[in-house]
């Protein structure tokens, strides 16, 4: 299949001609349903920048498991605004993450995003600078952001962001990003402050969320919220492996990975947290032993979380390798229920 695909990208006359089309999705498609995963991986990898393949064996990538479809979302010139959307209201929330990170979407496939209100997929656009994003869409955006924290780091850099929409996202971001926006925009810290205190006071006055027009208001408390949401959705899917918790990890999302240990685990979220807080390192150990991760990846991935953590977990690693190896592999039920037992008794 592989040597097929090698075969049409340099094949003349054209492999864009339609009943050479029409072979080729008849071939692939019957191979691909057989193929093994690397197989398929190898495949999205190669047609990922290819113009060529037959659009229903693209769609089918792009709907196959995350890591296959990932290549081919991304910069596909065969997929179309259509087969994006479909996409995002068909596909995982990974799937759609994707969408949303590829490079100039359009401004229709921005609309669909946004109607989704999936926060995850929404931190995704905020950080991309290429897409189509109307004044309008931006201004959904920055809404957004009051309850998505996410967002906000990224909006505050965005190319399409205004001094207006600026001053409206200087009243929920952190003194650091304030001091961004007053950089960039040669705003009035002043008088900002002086609205950001009206607005604490109004909020105070009248609890609730704040709507706006034309857009769906999210009821989200916080980024652990946000990010128990995106994990409840990938573990529902059938998506969540403990293989996702070095992920995260590598993308520095702390929150995402601590609320990925905890659904894999079983365990609280607060016990998760008091796990990469403690300094004493033999509690994570115990809590990813219990979710199936390698022996071998613990030492990297105690090393991520200590940088993505500020130095935490404290403690002598070389305890925490001892906890870990005191259960085999096939022995995670146990590790977890000892996980449960130690963290309660601190």
């Amino acid at each position: 299949m592989l040597a097929i695909a090698d075969l049409c990208g340099k094949t003349r006359p054209s492999p864009n001609d339609p009943v050479i089309q029409e072979l080729l999705g008849s071939i692939f498609m019957s191979l691909v349903a057989d193929a093994e995963h690397d197989i398929r991986l190898a495949l999205a990898e190669r047609l990922s920048h290819a113009e060529w393949p037959p659009e229903s064996l693209v769609n089918l990538l792009a709907r196959d498991e995350i890591e296959i479809a990932r290549p081919v979302i991304a910069t596909s010139p065969v997929l179309k605004d259509a087969d994006l959307v479909r996409i995002l209201v068909e596909a995982t929330v990974e799937h759609q993450i994707e969408v949303a990170r590829r490079p100039a979407i359009s401004a229709p496939v921005v609309e669909s995003i946004l109607s989704q209100a999936e926060p995850a997929v929404l931190t995704a656009l905020a950080s991309n600078d290429t897409a189509e994003v109307s004044p309008e869409a931006m201004g959904a955006l920055v809404e957004a952001s009051q309850h998505i924290t996410g967002m906000r780091s990224p909006l505050v850099r965005h190319p399409r962001l205004t001094g207006d929409l600026a001053e409206r996202l200087y009243l929920w971001v952190g003194q650091s990003l304030r001091s961004a926006i007053v950089t960039r925009f040669r705003v009035d810290p002043a008088a900002l402050d002086k609205a950001l205190a009206e607005a604490v006071g109004e909020a105070h006055a009248h609890p609730g969320a704040i709507k706006v027009d034309g857009w769906k208001p999210l009821v989200i408390d916080d980024q652990d919220e946000v990010d128990m949401r995106l994990i409840a959705k990938l573990h529902a899917a059938g998506q969540l492996k403990s293989s996702y918790l070095l992920r995260s990890l590598r993308e520095q999302r702390m929150s995402l990975f601590r609320a990925a240990l905890a659904t894999l685990g079983g365990y609280a979220l607060k016990d998760v947290k008091k796990a990469t807080e403690l300094d004493r390192p033999e509690y994570l150990a115990l809590a990813c032993a219990g979710v199936g991760v390698d022996r071998s990846a613990f030492a990297t991935l105690l090393g991520l979380v200590r940088n993505a953590n500020a130095g935490k977990p404290g403690g002598d690693a070389q305890r925490a390798r001892r906890a870990f190896d005191a259960f085999r592999p096939d022995q995670a039920d146990l590790a977890a229920a000892a996980f449960r037992k130690a963290i309660s008794e601190v």
